[in-house]
Order: structure tokens, then C-alpha cells, then sequence
């Protein structure tokens, strides 16, 4: 099954990996002490993200209780949206990349390889 915790409203921030990976190569040259944040899309909702991969995956989407996710079962429980506002602004960071529900429809995590 794809679970989700809750009533799956709890959001996760996402960025696609070459976005991340451009910020931090900006990051690096950016003046000592300068905090960034990594983030392309503020808080992306768990139900979400579980039914996109139990689509993916042909797996029924149910929820389920933390414990379920072990110890990762908190943090995942967790409403934990964020921005990068600053970060785009400070150092002129766009994300230009496919978001997180585009990228899992997009199929290629699912495929053998």
C-alpha cells in the first residue's frame, strides 16, 4: 500500500533535485554565512504524494497511524511547509523544474531499470 499519515493534509516542502542542485552550486559563491532554502514548492500535501505513487505503483492509497513509518513516522506525520522567497530573492533562484507531483506522474520512478 501507499500510506499517508492522518487525514494526509500535512504538506511537504519539495524542489526537483537540478534545482536543488543549481542553488547549491549559488550557494557555494554566495557571501560566508548566507542561509538558502531549498525549496520549489512550499508544502505539497502527503495524501498527495501517496496517491501519486500508488498510481505509479498500482498500490491502493490508504492512511495510516506514524507508527507505521517507524521512526520516520513523526516527522512524515509532520506539517512542515516552507518558502524560499528569500532565498529567490537574494539570489536570484528560480526553480525551473517539473514539481514533485509532475515529476512521480510522469512514470520514470516506477520503471525497471
Amino acid at each position: 500500500m501507499s500510506a499517508y499519515s492522518g487525514d494526509g493534509s500535512n504538506r511537504w516542502p519539495a524542489v526537483h533535485r537540478s534545482d536543488a542542485a543549481a542553488l547549491v552550486r549559488q550557494a557555494l559563491e554566495a557571501p560566508a554565512g548566507t542561509i538558502v532554502h531549498a525549496v520549489a514548492e512550499e508544502g505539497v500535501p502527503a495524501r498527495d504524494i501517496a496517491t501519486a505513487i500508488g498510481q505509479g505503483l498500482g498500490l491502493p492509497v490508504t492512511t495510516a497511524t506514524p507508527d507505521h513509518f517507524g521512526w520516520l513516522g513523526p516527522f512524515f506525520a509532520a506539517d512542515i511547509p516552507a518558502s524560499s522567497t528569500v532565498t529567490q530573492k537574494q539570489l536570484g533562484w528560480t526553480p525551473t523544474h517539473p514539481t514533485l507531483l509532475e515529476d512521480l506522474a510522469a512514470g520514470h520512478y516506477f520503471t525497471a531499470r
